[in-house]
């Protein structure tokens, strides 16, 4: 049994929701091991799932299939971002009102299954403590009673976005920490926990360190125990292992913060090529790899 993510290199149930539905129709999909270069065979079958952790920023295309995965009693959680950020940031995302909507529509399944995300978070100019405090408490009071979990994280650049990311202010750690702690008090006064994710130096007993894929609330989803082992994928992370089935370089939200889209005119032209019917999520990745290493596993 494994538990399924879709997928934090890029966003699924926005772009890719009817390959992810057509593949689990097949029961199985394939992917590429960045590691060994080799493709690996990914089963979708019901009996080797123990759950799917779904990552978006628009689930809108995807909420007839949420439906069906549900009635397919294949158990699922929904991490979904929603941020209300300058369209400089996010030119592609969809407005915060649409994203709130959709939250309060999935909450219908149980407060356990969408858990929300705000980050990173992002310092500028504009985008003060002051303005994060009310932006924060604006979404959690239309969120309140859709989750009972926000999930958070300060900006980590890396040389791939720091070129895009023009105008970011750096904050010194004890403002980080006070506005943790001012975003926890409204958490908890809308029903929510904070979390905080792999940057567990800013945990403390109000501020809890997030396990995104989380086998506890995969658990209460599923109406069972499920079992896994702690596999976290960067320092700090506290993660249950699970097997990632996206791609990099193949989200079209543009978000000028993203590690997971260097290249927007890739991602573009990835999913001009983008096949429905393929085993691959992004079919052009693995043709210089086939015939070189495969682990059919079916």
């Amino acid at each position: 049994m494994a538990i399924i993510s879709a997928s934090y290199k890029t966003d699924i149930p926005a772009f890719y929701g009817q390959w992810f539905m057509n593949r689990i129709s097949a029961g199985y999909c394939k992917m590429m091991n960045y590691y060994s270069k080799a493709s690996k065979y990914v089963s979708l079958e019901p009996k080797d799932v123990d759950g799917i952790v779904f990552w978006t920023k628009d689930a809108s295309p995807f909420m007839k299939s949420l439906n069906k995965l549900a009635i397919w009693h294949y158990p699922y959680i929904i991490h979904y971002t929603v941020n209300n950020y300058p369209r400089y940031l996010e030119p592609a995302v969809p407005p915060a009102e649409m994203s709130v909507s959709n939250m309060q529509r999935l909450s219908k399944y149980g407060s356990r299954v969408v858990v929300w995300r705000y980050g990173p978070i992002i310092f500028t100019e504009e985008m003060t403590p002051e303005f994060h405090i009310s932006n924060f408490g604006s979404l959690a009071s239309k969120l309140a009673g859709s989750t009972d979990e926000v999930v958070v994280s300060f900006l980590q650049e890396y040389e791939s976005t720091k070129r895009r990311t023009l105008g970011i202010v750096s904050e010194q750690v004890d403002v980080k920490h006070e506005l943790l702690g001012n975003l926890a008090s409204v958490a908890k006064d809308y029903g929510m926990k904070l979390s905080i994710c792999s940057q567990e130096e800013f945990a403390n007993k109000d501020i809890h360190k997030a396990s995104c894929v989380d086998i506890a609330r995969l658990s209460d989803v599923a109406g069972k125990p499920i079992i896994g082992k702690k596999r976290g994928n960067r320092p700090g992370c506290m993660c249950y292992e699970s097997i990632d089935i996206g791609d990099y370089n193949t989200c079209l939200h543009g978000c000028t913060y993203c590690y997971a889209t260097r290249n927007m005119f890739l991602a573009n032209k990835n999913m001009r090529e983008h096949n429905v019917d393929s085993e691959f999520l992004c079919e052009g990745n693995y043709e210089i790899l086939r015939g070189v290493k495969s682990d059919s596993g079916g």
